[in-house]
């Protein structure tokens, strides 16, 4: 008797959480990803100590009722991934074909800072995933040299493009949407907006997302710019939407990257970007086409740029066009989820031969 088509299991953090995997994952529930192919998703994360034991446990369980299961389990830098190392060390122990799915930045000094215990575990579980995942060239670049069997596939994440009307967006409203952290540069966006306010005296910058927002406040207080800077804190996706159609310019020169969704969500929205040439951002930016580069920590070129979209709408009007079609064509779900699915099926899952219900591409 032929043997049944496996099941997939997909690890990831509880709906509802904060962060650019839950949000990646409900493009997956929305775009109809659970219903075209045999997944149970289980939450590994977001519920705090009990919620992941119970996790562990009832991964076991299923591994334990049925032995013909494929894993799908995404996984960040830091000390967080070894909680997800948990899962495909069982997947392994008990056989089955794991792929693991790498997400933001971190992960070449995570490597470099594991030690030799950590960087052989960590290899081992980059070669011995049936597929590593990743959002971009420039880890693929990275993993060929720290796990040379890794057989990896660059799936750009699903980003769907927004159609803002231009009465909607504020003038000289600049957006910050990242973590508040020097490592995203949201001091030298602070330090550009001070200097830009000889020449744009309404500039108003509104900081999105988590972080350590009172050392923000505080450096704002210092540079003497408080009255116009504004916190949202963590948005979700309509209060994300809100913001993407109503800012003039986004900035995110940052000082480590993957590929920052925020990103890519600010470019599908039409808006004209200013951000740093690292990680797999030269990879969707071309500086002068679709927005700017801008070395990190170089503030004078940040408030040169920043002014020049500010002071001409019809340029940053152009840029943003760019943008979101660049946005479209390489990161539209239709296309992001075809290679996932591909992936799928190469390790022998089988989908339920439902149509896939992709909206159109903007």
């Amino acid at each position: 008797m032929a043997s049944l088509s496996p099941r997939l299991v997909m690890l990831g953090p509880a709906p509802g959480t904060h962060g650019a995997i839950a949000g990646l994952i409900e493009i997956y529930r929305e775009r109809g990803l659970f219903k075209r192919w045999p997944i149970e998703f289980v939450a590994a994360s977001g519920e705090g100590l009990k919620g992941t034991l119970r996790a562990v446990r009832n991964f076991a369980l299923l591994l334990l009722q049925e032995r013909n299961l494929a894993v799908h389990v995404h996984a960040a830098a830091g000390a967080a991934f070894w909680r997800e190392a948990l899962f495909m060390a069982l997947a392994a122990a008990a056989r089955c074909p794991f792929i693991l799915h790498l997400h933001g930045a971190g992960f070449e000094r995570f490597y470099d800072e594991a030690g030799s215990p950590g960087r052989h575990a960590l290899r081992f579980f980059l070669e011995n995933a049936a597929c590593v995942v990743v959002p971009c060239e420039s880890l693929r670049t990275w993993l060929r040299g720290a796990a040379r069997r890794a057989q990896v596939a660059c799936v750009p994440n699903p980003v769907v493009a927004l159609e803002a009307p231009a009465a909607a967006r504020q003038p000289n409203l600049v957006l910050f949407l990242g973590k508040l952290d020097a490592v995203h540069g949201v001091f030298d966006v602070l330090e550009a907006v001070s200097a830009l306010r000889p020449a744009v005296p309404d500039v108003r910058l509104l900081c999105a997302g988590d972080g350590d927002r009172a050392a923000v406040a505080r450096h704002a207080e210092s540079l003497g710019i408080a009255d116009a800077v504004k916190f949202t804190g963590w948005v979700g996706p309509s209060g994300k939407r809100a913001l993407l159609e109503s800012a003039a310019v986004f900035a995110l020169p940052s000082y480590d990257e993957a590929l920052p969704t925020s990103l890519l969500e600010a470019m599908a929205a039409g808006l004209p970007v200013v951000a740093s040439p690292v990680g797999g951002i030269p990879e969707v930016l071309v500086d002068g086409v679709n927005g700017f580069l801008c070395a990190p920590g170089d503030v004078s070129s940040l408030q040169r740029l920043l002014r020049k979209l500010l002071i001409e709408p019809n340029l940053g009007a152009r840029m943003g066009a760019a943008a979101r079609e660049s946005v479209r064509l390489r990161h539209a779900p239709e296309r992001s989820l075809a290679r996932l699915e591909a992936l799928y099926a190469g390790i022998g899952l089988t989908s339920f031969g439902v149509p896939a219900a992709h909206k159109p591409a903007n």
